[in-house]
């Protein structure tokens, strides 16, 4: 199968019934060993200090995998990216538009969505296959998995997080990637239960920190919601394709989002919020509205480029979780 890269998650439905292989190449890039040269490769080829790694990181991705599609979402997600398009364009790639209305309009996003399968040459029929076939057979099991991480306690943040963020793409095979979850599932029903007592809510795009979750269970805490991550895995149950992709919070309003981690806070017994803001991003600003709506302790950190956290950012972590602690007692 032809890979198609994409920029984040669109309706992969789509790519599967046209035979596509989805590439998504923001986890090509953050879970490369070598994902620091991917920011220097991007710098070399004249992008400038100050765009966010995540661009520079998706660059450097479709140039190495030599990407020949990529379907990039050019409203709803980063802002940065109608440049990037034109940057691949430049080098040969065919770049595929989708757009997700900012005012959720539902005829809007119809057509965007008609709109790619026309593109990709399938049929509305295909796609409803696929469709189902994911929500029965691979999203279910996600939603499993989350389950298991906040109602029982058996799955580690970090665990949670890796399985929500690669189902953007399914890895490329939704087939192998529901062997994988069968095979963990199995595996958590062995487990003894986390007994972390800080419960943490992790909301914002994916973190560049390669030991975040690590360093934060180091200091009591079970992170028991990732927020956009969940996001990609669509948590909601619908047959209709339409209405599965306006419950997607992560491309609408802040406001759709702040909905959707208030039921998590109450329903999941949050004591407190992580925000991670990527520098550079335009969605740092949000961190203004995000503690006006949130009345729960919140902390907000910043990641650059890939790898371990600062000692800053440390620091920061372990005062905000003791005052989550002495909150407890």
């Amino acid at each position: 199968m032809e890979n198609i890269g994409i920029t984040t998650t669109v309706p992969v439905e789509i790519i599967f019934a046209a035979g596509y292989k989805p590439i998504d190449l923001n986890n090509v890039f953050i879970t490369s060993k070598s994902s620091s040269l991917y920011i220097e490769n991007a710098e070399k080829s004249g992008f400038p200090r100050t765009t966010c790694s995540w661009i520079k990181g998706i660059y450097s991705a479709c140039m190495k995998l030599q990407i020949k599609k990529v379907i990039a979402v050019i409203q709803g997600d980063c802002s940065n990216t109608h440049a990037l398009s034109e940057i691949l364009q430049t080098n040969g790639i065919e770049i595929i538009p989708f757009a997700y209305p900012y005012d959720k309009d539902e005829k809007t996003l119809n057509h965007e969505i008609l709109k790619l399968i026309d593109n990709l040459g399938t049929t509305w029929e295909a796609v409803m296959d696929v469709k189902k076939n994911l929500d029965i057979n691979v999203r279910r099991k996600l939603n499993l998995i989350d389950s298991y991480t906040w109602k029982d306690n058996l799955v580690h943040g970090e665990e949670n997080h890796y399985y929500l963020v690669n189902s953007s793409d399914f890895n490329g095979n939704y087939i192998k990637f529901e062997d994988k979850i069968d095979d963990f599932i199995k595996e958590i029903k062995k487990r003894d239960k986390i007994l972390k007592k800080i419960r943490i809510g992790y909301i914002g795009v994916p973190s560049v920190f390669t030991d975040l979750y690590e360093y934060i269970e180091s200091l009591g805490g079970h992170i028991v919601f990732n927020e956009i991550q969940r996001q990609f895995s669509m948590p909601y149950n619908t047959s209709n394709m339409i209405e599965q992709y306006l419950l997607y919070t992560y491309p609408y309003s802040i406001f759709v989002r702040i909905e959707d981690i208030r039921e998590a806070i109450n329903s999941r017994k949050i004591d407190g919020i992580i925000n991670y803001v990527q520098t550079f991003c335009f969605r740092h600003m949000e961190d203004i509205i995000l503690r006006k709506r949130l009345n729960i302790p919140l902390l907000t950190i910043e990641g650059d480029k890939p790898g371990n956290l600062d000692a800053r950012t440390k620091i920061r972590l372990e005062t905000f979780m003791e005052m989550l602690k002495q909150n407890k007692h």
